[in-house]
């Protein structure tokens, strides 16, 4: 049986989630920065005209800002999270796409730093497919609108 859908910022619809109040919270509330030339940052509910423009460059209509480090919010030791990080960046070669390194930022400092990457091309199926593959529990991903949007993924 599906679980009851509810419905979180601007309207998007996910299904219940099992995730705690407080890590929601403080996902909307991070700052997604991507190490690109020139760097920005993505904020959950807000369009991103650097990202738009990187679509528009690179001829693509979606990006995600995904991680594999600290699964189902677990932080590891630096060095396995670095191989998962390894492995992540080696499965989106492996779809043919080029990642951008970024960093998820707690703009409180309460939780570290996570190395992420930004996949522009990146559709949501297979952005949640490569989330559930190294355990986590949501992921950014923005469509042709840049808006970048939490998706959750338990």
């Amino acid at each position: 049986m599906k679980p009851p859908a509810t419905h979180g910022p601007l309207g998007m619809e996910h299904a219940a989630t099992a995730l705690a109040p407080e890590l929601l919270r403080a996902y909307h509330a991070a700052e997604y920065h991507v190490h690109s030339e020139p760097p920005f940052t993505l904020r959950i509910g807000a369009a991103n005209a650097d990202l738009r423009a990187l679509h528009q460059w690179l001829g693509v209509t979606c990006s995600a800002y995904i991680t594999a480090v600290n699964p189902r919010s677990t932080q590891l030791e630096p060095d396995a999270n670095a191989a998962r990080m390894q492995a992540l960046a080696l499965a989106v070669a492996a779809l043919n796409l080029h990642a951008i390194p970024g960093a998820a930022r707690d703009p409180t400092g309460a939780w570290p730093e996570e190395p992420s990457l930004l996949v522009p091309g990146l559709g949501l199926h297979t952005a949640q497919a490569l989330g559930a593959r190294w355990e986590q529990n949501a992921l950014v991903w923005c469509d042709a609108d840049a808006v970048a949007r939490l998706i959750l993924l338990r």
